[in-house]
């Protein structure tokens, strides 16, 4: 076993800060592959299974622990997330450990060669990590990098147990693949941007027809700023009672959050109801400082209501619809999002025809389209695009 290997391996054994990393199955596998005394077919297979867990990861090593050391959520990332002053052996401990995981990101096939008694290895990508600068650069501006789990996605929803987890196939979607609905953007990426900033900024509700981009809208304005520090946690209606829970997670944490529920409508007596109004009144339990509401519906007051609701032995009856009716007044920024005049419906259509390279003369695209919505029922955004989609197949 080479020297260098047997050193690394050692001093990993000694990680403590980043000692969360160490359960990863590509550093389980390195300290197999260079066990002293393990026969050479488990540490054969070992550098084998390392190798695949890089390519899993893309083919570079040094990419693949920077994400695990910028990823990882340890005492030092907290204490400077919460501008605490760092005690000086702690900054040590840092230094060293660093040190240590930049020399197992600079590794090279041929580190391994001599050590495994063989004449090839599995080739990965390599290269200089340069980890101790890097983590500094992100630590000076930790709200927005973040750090943990929100360091490397835009977005994120809960599980059914109720954890915040990265959406892996998040939508990609920009600003600037939209047509039309240009103000109804704007008034969504203003108050956006004056979250980041620290000015006053409301919870947002979109709401009208479906199919119009409410839901890309977000989506979209989430992915603009991500850069800046942005992150997007989505809640179905039915985890609304969870509300309480994420908002304390996220509390103090440098990034600002968009806590997204998507086509949001209330039955009567639904207990969620009581959940996000608390949140919309600024409710200390249900409320963080870093974060903002932004809930989509295709209904303008929310609450699903039927004629017999109207009726009924409730002594307050027309206290109770005033409650209930007026929750989409408790959002400070209502964006109204109409379905499309024919003359944008048949802007969207072209505009879209021109990007997905479709060449058809403007008038035969138009009666098409035309004929299209009206066998669907409407216009739309959405009914542009599946028009567009169905010429292309």
């Amino acid at each position: 076993m080479s020297e260098k290997l047997t050193k690394l391996a050692r001093e990993l054994c000694m990680t403590t800060l980043f000692r969360g990393i160490m359960s990863d199955e590509l550093i389980t596998a390195f300290f197999g592959a260079v066990r002293e005394g393990a026969d050479s077919g488990e540490r054969i297979r070992a550098y084998a299974a390392m190798a695949a867990r890089i390519y899993d990861g893309g083919g570079s090593l040094a990419d693949y622990v920077s994400r695990l050391v910028f990823e990882d959520e340890n005492a030092y990332v907290r204490m400077r997330a919460r501008g605490e002053e760092i005690p000086e052996h702690i900054s040590e401990a840092l230094a060293h450990e660093l040190s240590v995981l930049d020399r197992l990101a600079s590794l090279t096939p041929n580190d391994f060669l001599q050590s495994l008694g063989v004449e090839y290895v599995s080739p990965f990508r390599t290269g200089d990590a340069h980890l101790p600068a890097r983590y500094e650069e992100r630590m000076k501006n930790i709200s927005r990098y973040g750090y943990g789990i929100f360091s490397s996605s835009p977005m994120f929803r809960l599980s059914d147990e109720g954890r915040i987890e990265p959406i892996g196939s998040a939508d990609r979607i920009s600003c600037d693949s939209f047509i039309g609905y240009e103000r109804e953007r704007q008034a969504v990426i203003d108050n956006t941007r004056a979250f980041l900033e620290g000015r006053p900024a409301a919870n947002v509700l979109l709401c009208g027809d479906a199919g119009t981009g409410k839901s890309s809208t977000v989506k979209a304005v989430a992915n603009e700023f991500f850069p800046l520090g942005i992150r997007l946690i989505e809640l179905r209606k039915d985890q609304l009672r969870l509300l309480p829970t994420v908002m304390n997670e996220i509390n103090g944490n440098p990034l600002h959050f968009i806590i997204f529920v998507d086509d949001l409508s209330f039955n009567q007596n639904d207990d969620s109801f009581s959940m996000l109004k608390a949140a919309l009144e600024g409710s200390a339990s249900a409320k963080a400082d870093n974060a903002v509401i932004y809930a989509t519906s295709n209904r303008r007051h929310i609450i699903k209501e039927s004629f017999s609701d109207r009726d009924g032995d409730d002594v307050h009856r027309n206290d109770t619809m005033q409650e209930t009716l007026s929750l989409s007044e408790r959002f400070g920024l209502v964006i109204l999002y109409q379905k499309p005049s024919k003359a944008l419906y048949l802007e969207i259509v072209t505009e879209l025809a021109r990007r997905r390279e479709i060449d058809m003369p403007d008038g035969e695209l138009a009666t098409l389209a035309e004929a299209f919505a009206l066998k669907r029922g409407s216009r739309s955004a959405r009914c542009a695009e599946q028009f567009i989609d169905s010429l292309s197949r």
